[in-house]
């Protein structure tokens, strides 16, 4: 089963796929905020049909403590609108530290801060989806 990951920042959406057999998790775009949430749900919807995805994860951004700051409710409720313009399954999970396991990584491959910005969002959602397949794709 194709799934597609998705980080859902303010400024950058990053997305990622995992193979067909849904073992292993790969960055595949940024794509930009722009002001425009049907705009960007099209993009999106796209790289969904284009990968042949059949559910879509969008990582949700809990306080460290488990419980729905603002910024995940804000999220959640993107998450419900993002299915309905996909039609496909959305599965919220959990995206705590996501973004910081992306940058160590990228640090890691000793990438400058420039690069780093301009891919750190689909290593994050790379990062969200593995860790989604790992746990046995749980549904909500």
């Amino acid at each position: 089963m194709r799934a597609i990951g998705i980080d859902l920042g303010t400024k950058r959406i990053g997305v990622a796929v995992c193979d067909s057999k849904g073992s292993l998790a790969t960055p595949i775009e940024v794509v930009k905020r722009q002001g425009d949430r049907r705009r960007e749900h099209r993009e999106l919807a796209g790289l969904a049909s284009e990968w042949e995805a059949e559910v879509v994860v969008v990582g949700v951004p809990y306080n460290m403590d488990g419980s729905l700051g603002e910024a995940a409710k804000k999220c959640l409720r993107e998450a419900v609108a993002l299915g309905e313009a996909l039609g496909l399954e959305v599965v919220p999970y959990d995206e705590r530290l996501t973004t910081v396991t992306a940058e160590r990584c990228l640090m890691h491959q000793e990438m400058k801060a420039e690069a780093r910005r301009r891919v750190v969002d689909k290593v994050a959602a790379a990062v969200l989806l593995q860790s989604w397949l790992d746990a046995g794709m749980p549904r909500a």
